[in-house]
């Protein structure tokens, strides 16, 4: 079976001059009533200009915290966020960000829940009603625009929101684990879906995952974070041939990837060959 190679220091922290995004030594502590909460601790990573980036971890492990903070949703504790030079310091406005739901209107049909971006920010209605229609055809929506989200699968649904955060083009798009919800199939495809889009958007993705498989799959590198308080653990450049099939997964080199992965969740504890006593 072929190994993929070890991870190397360049597969944490490339090359800063083609950096997009810059974690640098994040912590975060919440304050609870029964003590502090540790849930980051010196994070440091670099994201380059175009790459699709996984950051994959147990539930806890403060993924989702650590793409908040990206995003300026959330204050860090310590350390520093910078993008394209400019550091975090409030909601960023000109990425594309995906949550876990959906979160639309009722009350509007597809296209009106696309178009909440438009309205939001201004754009034209005539350009963003173009662009509108194009990404819902791209995502395989054609003959469902008028449809409202209770007429929609949860895949559907998920399709919607992907296009309403790309409607003004971000160059940076952030995803906290957009298809957990998703039966296994419906997830197989919308990774398909979701490496085509990015592949002709050439655009910058953080994504976040609990599926070993997914992050392979989708991602240029992986970022493995240890449990709470999180810290990368591996950076892993994944070398697989681009587009990506779902044949992929069976190949020797895609359950290496895998297996190193699971091997760095092992020895953490957070998987065990051996059920609990």
């Amino acid at each position: 079976m072929a190994r993929p190679s070890p991870a190397r220091p360049a597969d944490l922290n490339p090359d800063r001059s083609l950096a997009t995004i810059e974690v640098n030594g994040i912590t975060k502590t919440y304050r609870t009533r029964t003590g502090a909460v540790n849930a980051l601790a010196e994070v440091d990573c670099t994201i380059k200009r175009g790459e699709f980036v996984s950051l994959l971890g147990p539930s806890g492990c403060g993924k989702s915290t650590l793409l908040r903070i990206m995003a300026g949703l959330s204050s860090s504790s310590s350390g520093s966020v910078i993008i394209d030079g400019n550091p975090v310091i409030r909601p960023q406005t000109q990425l594309g960000i995906v949550f876990q739901s959906p979160v639309l209107l009722e009350w509007r049909d597809t296209l009106g829940n696309v178009m909440l971006q438009a309205e939001a920010r201004g754009i034209d209605r005539r350009v963003a009603l173009e662009t509108a229609n194009r990404l819902v055809k791209q995502v395989g929506l054609a003959g469902f625009e008028r449809k409202r989200p209770s007429e929609l699968s949860g895949g559907m649904q998920q399709r919607v929101a992907i296009c309403r955060a790309l409607l003004h083009d971000p160059d940076i798009v952030l995803m906290d684990e957009p298809f957990g919800a998703l039966d296994a199939l419906t997830r197989d495809q919308m990774n398909v879906d979701l490496q085509h889009l990015w592949a002709q958007g050439e655009k910058t993705v953080v994504f976040v995952t609990h599926s070993i498989p997914e992050a392979v799959f989708l991602s240029d590198r992986v970022l493995v974070m240890s449990p709470s308080p999180g810290r990368i653990d591996l950076g892993l450049r994944i070398d697989l041939e681009r587009p990506r099939r779902l044949a992929t997964r069976d190949s020797p080199q895609f359950a290496a990837y895998c297996s190193q992965i699971r091997n760095a969740f092992t020895k953490r504890g957070v998987l065990r060959e051996e059920p609990l006593a």
